[in-house]
């Protein structure tokens, strides 16, 4: 007895009394069509006739294909009820042809009987070619009931169950950024989009090569925020990829702004095209403290190894050196020398001449002692230790380029001023990232301290490739931005990029305090970060049991985890995935998201197409360049003259004295 109360034994019974009977009906049809061929051999007798006569009466033989379809039911019938051993390697199409094969012979045979010949040969053909009919039917069915019927997905990667909802509306405001998209929800394609409401949280944009981030996201970001009337700083890698778009887009909406926004760009291999900008401008330098932030800036942008060893004896010693000379050019004559070019030909100067020049501004006392005392005590190998890294640093900066673009003053860094908003947009070239990347980096360190302050206007900090540019207090900024209006978007290829560059806690906070993450194909490490952040969904599970008489499918619910690493590893170009944050007033549920952002390439590309270049700012020619460089060092000059020419007439009056 099984579990069900049936009886099996019973069961297989009645199913064999029931092919048995289908076997009893074939030979009445076959005794009752070939009966001449019975006859003839002598296979009957007065009680099988009046048996037949009284069959006939019932009906069975009015027609000739009547039988043989009772016989065929009778045959499926003991057939759905059997039994046999499961195997997963019978192939449904055998079935199928055996079957066909089988039914086809079975009634197909009806034509021999009416071939003329001798009867006894034909009836035996006959029967011969139906029985053959009928054992096909019965093995094609007998391997029927040994097929498995597999109930399980067919979704190999398991694509379908790892869909879930995402924001189908439109959730905009004055600041918003929105992208639309697609997304897979089971089997069906539906529309979606991705709503940036708060993009002053912080926005990281990540990405290998190819991926997409720039031309789906970083492009339109641009285009949607100059819309708003955002002011913007740009640092384009690839110039000018970037800024050829935003200034179009910002001639295009002058009208979005309270005041129309001036554009600037800083491009040191195209130095017609490019402004002049003193990230050293004494005027934004209001103490010490500012000096000292730019001197770390531009030494560990040049030395990203000093990153991980800042508090070093040796990182700090060549910081505060420089930082006494920034303060030093800062306090001189109001600060008409301040600038970096100044910086690095003054810190060249013997240190004879240069240390009591330095010495008599009373400010930056403290920070030369050291230097000093190591001078007078003739400790000259622990002297060049300290200062010798610095001035092989800044030398590397002593081109006419670099000073021609840092010594003027087309513009100051203010950029979110309501008065005089700007966009400014700063150019890398990969080929020479470690020597500009430094000199962008105190850029942007400067005008971060700018912008960063309340009362402002609304503004975006769009990095593209951020890892090439060090800036020390990133982590800072994203967690002030929001109260003050600055939205600050770090474009990368991945996270171990930022860990190389910045060290992993640096890096691990940057990327745990924004609250905005959008990422294309990442691999390894990242995708596993990626994948925990996603966190995980109910997912169905299915399991198949094979035994000797049947099989069984067991279904559960799973927690696993929406995004595995693996699909992330495997995101097509355009296709992103990742989470949104919201806002107390605008609250958005569904958060994460697997999309396709749908862009119209023909539209975008057709409207680049029409763009302007970016105008050149002056006429100028390689002499002016050489005479600027050379100019600098003549400034250097005539200061260390003049300073050491006081110094001796003091000392000779207090030698009288």
């Amino acid at each position: 007895m099984s579990a069900t109360g049936e009886n099996e034994m019973g069961l297989r019974k009645i199913l064999d009394m029931t092919r048995l009977a289908s076997i009893f009906v074939l030979l009445l049809h076959f005794y009752f069509y070939c009966y001449g061929a019975f006859r003839q051999w002598g296979i009957q007798s007065g009680i099988t006739d009046r048996i037949m006569g009284n069959l006939l009466h019932t009906g069975l033989f009015q027609r000739f294909n009547g039988s043989k379809w009772i016989v065929l039911g009778l045959l499926a019938i003991s057939l759905i009820g059997a039994t046999g051993k499961k195997t997963d390697t019978i192939n449904p199409k055998t079935i199928i042809i055996i079957l066909f094969a089988g039914i086809t012979i079975f009634f197909a045979g009806s034509f021999i009987l009416e071939v003329n010949g001798n009867m006894q040969t034909i009836a035996v053909t006959y029967m011969l070619v139906t029985s053959s009919g009928y054992l096909f039917m019965l093995a094609g069915g007998s391997r029927l009931s040994r097929l498995i019927h597999e109930s399980l997905s067919k979704d190999v990667f398991n694509e379908l169950n790892e869909t879930f909802p995402q924001e189908e509306r439109l959730i905009q405001n004055e600041y918003s950024v929105n992208y639309k998209t697609r997304y897979l929800l089971s089997d069906k394609i539906r529309n979606s989009y991705i709503n940036l409401i708060n993009p002053f949280r912080g926005t990281i944009v990540c990405g290998t090569p190819g991926a997409g981030k720039s031309w789906f996201i970083i492009l339109p970001l641009i285009k949607q925020m100059l819309e708003k009337g955002y002011a913007m700083f740009i640092y384009d890698f690839k110039y000018d990829d970037l800024s050829k778009p935003a200034y179009n887009w910002m001639l295009a909406n002058q009208n979005k702004f309270k005041q129309p926004p001036s554009f600037y760009s800083i491009n040191f291999d195209n130095l017609a095209s490019s402004h002049r900008c003193n990230p050293l401008d004494p005027q934004s330098m209001q103490d010490i403290t500012d000096a000292t932030e730019s001197a770390r800036t531009i030494l560990l942008g040049l030395n990203r190894e000093w990153i991980k060893r800042q508090g070093d004896f040796f990182v700090e010693s060549p910081i505060n050196f420089v930082t006494a000379v920034i303060w030093y050019l800062r306090k001189y004559g109001n600060g008409c020398f301040c600038t970096l070019p100044h910086v690095i030909e003054m810190i060249q100067v013997n240190y004879e001449e240069l240390f009591p020049v330095l010495n008599t501004e009373p400010e930056i006392q403290v920070l030369m002692n050291p230097f000093v005392t190591a001078y007078e005590n003739d400790a000259m190998e622990q002297l060049e230790g300290q200062v010798a890294s610095a001035k092989i640093c800044l030398a590397r900066l002593a081109s006419p380029q670099i000073y021609w673009v840092l010594s003027g003053n087309d513009f100051t860094l203010d950029i979110n001023n309501p008065e005089h908003p700007k966009i400014v947009c700063v150019g890398n070239n990969p080929e020479k990232q470690a020597i500009y990347g430094a000199v962008l980096s105190l850029y942007i360190s400067r005008l971060v301290k700018i912008v960063n302050k309340k009362g402002k206007q609304k503004c975006a900090l769009v990095f593209d490739e951020f890892p090439t540019i060090f800036f020390n207090n990133m982590d800072s900024l994203i967690a002030t931005a929001r109260s003050n209006k600055v939205a600050p978007v770090l474009g990368m290829q991945d996270f171990s990029q930022l860990r190389k560059d910045y060290g992993k806690e640096q890096a691990d906070v940057i990327v745990n305090i924004c609250g905005n993450l959008i990422s294309g194909q990442v691999m390894g490490d990242s995708a596993k970060l990626l994948s925990e952040r996603f966190g995980k969904i109910m997912q169905d599970r299915q399991s198949l049991s094979i035994n000797r008489t049947d099989t069984s499918v067991s279904k559960s619910m799973q927690l696993e985890y929406a995004v595995p690493a693996s699909k992330i590893s495997a995101l097509s170009s355009g296709e992103f995935v990742g989470m949104v944050s919201d806002d107390p007033n605008e609250k958005i549920k569904l958060k994460k998201f697997h999309a396709e952002v749908i862009n119209n390439t023909d539209a975008i590309n057709a409207e680049m197409g029409k763009f302007k270049d970016i105008p050149a700012v002056r006429e100028l020619d390689t002499q002016q360049v050489i005479d600027n460089y050379y100019q600098v060092k003549q400034d250097i000059t005539m200061l260390i003259e003049q300073e050491v020419y006081k110094l001796e007439i003091k000392d000779e009056e207090l030698d009288e004295l």
